[in-house]
């Protein structure tokens, strides 16, 4: 039986799953035949958030987001999605994930637009995520392509209650990027709307990349050469993992439930193998 590649995409949020099955609906939609996806979520004991936008808040659930990354691993994932533009807990995630793959939409996304273009403009929704999301932006490396932030003030949670509203919006603040700075290649700096960002990018004449599809691809590349090419992540260095003595003897790393809720979307069983 061909072993099919597995990916966990991480929600950081609680809120019962409520956003899932969007989640469920991109991977479906996007993912190789061979691959199986599983779809998660935070346990509402570590806080029944609908969003994150808060740096106070991402301090709360980055203890779930390094249990969750630690139980995928032990449960065999090739790779793993936190599914938050701010990157929440990255390098916290992967410090602990064995031979895990771990990425995010930030990191993933801008890889992406680089090999489209030279050039790239970031839409948010409120300017609160602008100094965050530029910090990342530049830590990943490519302050020198980033044509700037442009922000609709909407928050997460406005972003599903008047789509009309929502799409005008964006489509202005894109055309702004495009006509006044250049961008040749845009990011939506939050997953909004299954499906817009192909309108969006018709509009305005330049790809537009949706971050919850460029982490999963992302990590679906990063698994495949994993398994044809040997490229298994480093934890030496500055990735150096604590011991599992430490581990144990600190505690609250394997207590109780990682997920909340969990979707499989499942792989072909007829796919070709991506088994190396």
């Amino acid at each position: 039986m061909n072993q099919p590649l597995k990916i966990m995409y991480l929600s950081p949020v609680g809120n019962r799953g409520a956003d899932d099955g969007i989640f469920a609906g991109m991977a479906e939609a996007n993912k190789l035949p061979g691959t199986e996806v599983h779809v998660t979520s935070l346990p509402d004991s570590d806080g029944a958030f609908t969003h994150i936008e808060f740096r106070s808040y991402e301090a709360i659930v980055t203890r779930g987001i390094v249990r969750a990354a630690r139980a995928a691993a032990r449960e065999g994932f090739d790779a793993f999605v936190i599914g938050c533009f701010y990157d929440t807990g990255l390098h916290d995630a992967r410090e602990i994930s064995g031979d895990m793959i771990v990425t995010a939409p930030c990191q993933s996304s801008c890889e992406i637009a680089s090999t489209l273009a030279n050039r790239f403009g970031v839409i948010v929704g409120r300017r609160k995520w602008v100094h965050q999301m530029q910090t990342t932006v530049h830590e990943h490396g490519h302050r020198d392509r980033l044509s700037g932030f442009y922000h609709v003030e909407l928050g997460v949670n406005d972003f599903q209650r008047d789509h009309a509203e929502t799409n005008r919006r964006l489509t202005e603040a894109g055309r702004k990027a495009v006509e006044e700075d250049f961008a040749e290649a845009l990011i939506l700096g939050c997953t909004l709307e299954v499906g817009f960002y192909r309108e969006l990018s018709q509009t305005l004449g330049v790809p537009v990349i949706d971050p919850s599809i460029a982490a999963l691809k992302r990590a679906e590349y990063a698994a495949i050469l994993k398994r044809k090419c040997g490229w298994v992540p480093s934890r030496r260095w500055s990735c150096e993992a604590p011991s599992e003595e430490e581990i144990a003897r600190f505690g609250g790393f394997d207590d109780g439930e990682a997920f909340g809720n969990r979707i499989v979307v499942k792989a072909d069983p007829d796919a070709p193998s991506l088994a190396a």
